[in-house]
């Protein structure tokens, strides 16, 4: 398989980069959010229970889902099962969408406190994918993603955004289900056999492989290289400017 000058095969015409942990430095916030969301919840649920591990429970049932099949998953993990509630409940109420709304709160606290920085290594990425020709797409299971991109100033250099809000206006499954980064294929015209996929989380290396995709790079933001790869990354990096 011959390659470009950018590490990836000579055949993909598109980039579809994951946000979090990929593009911007963002995924230690997320987990810190959900960590302060889910260790409320778990106190007020049952005082002796052990509190939300970052280093294995947010690789594991958290991290590149969307925000209500997080909470489901992980508190599945727990033997907890919650009544689902809805878009508008207050963050203490003891629901899926209230647990989800509380860390969104949280969230979105720090961000407007600390800003968004992207990833040097991504830019660079970004900008040499832009001067080949490649198609670019940010495919993200936040609802923030909007936000995030314009805070982090890297905007100009993507043409397509699946996210969150994609996600529930189109009915689209989140990933491990390949749907959104299909939908960013299709919209930048590429067939995904010519697109390669950049993401740190599990459940997004899945969505690659799931959805057939001619390239699968996984991210290791969290000492997961080997985990990267059995879920499905094609060759792992530690930052996507490694591959320049």
């Amino acid at each position: 398989m011959s390659e470009s000058h950018l590490g990836l095969p000579a055949d993909i015409r598109a980039c579809l980069f994951d946000l979090d942990g990929v593009l911007t430095s963002t995924a230690s916030v997320h987990a810190a959010a959900w960590k302060e969301a889910f260790d409320e919840f778990l106190h007020e649920h049952d005082a002796s229970a052990a509190p939300f591990d970052i280093d294995r429970d947010y690789p594991a049932y958290v991290d590149g889902k969307p925000r209500r099949d997080g909470v489901r998953d992980f508190l599945a993990s727990r033997g907890i099962e919650l009544p689902e509630g809805a878009d508008d409940d207050a963050p203490d109420a003891h629901t899926v969408s209230g647990i989800g709304n509380r860390k969104q709160g949280l969230l979105l606290e720090v961000v407007k406190r600390d800003g968004v920085q992207p990833y040097p290594g991504a830019v660079r990425f970004l900008e040499a994918a832009r001067d080949a020709g490649l198609r670019r797409a940010v495919v993200s299971s936040s609802e923030n993603c909007q936000a995030f991109v314009e805070a982090a100033g890297i905007e100009d250099l993507l043409e397509v955004r699946v996210d969150g809000v994609s996600v529930r206006e189109q009915g689209l499954h989140g990933k491990p289900a390949p749907d959104t980064f299909l939908a960013a294929a299709q919209e930048l015209g590429v067939p995904a056999a010519q697109a390669a996929v950049f993401e740190d989380a599990l459940a997004g290396v899945e969505a690659g492989r799931a959805g057939h995709f001619g390239f699968v790079v996984g991210v290791d933001r969290a000492h997961q290289a080997d985990a990267l790869k059995e879920h499905g990354a094609s060759v792992v990096v530690n930052d996507i400017g490694d591959l320049l």
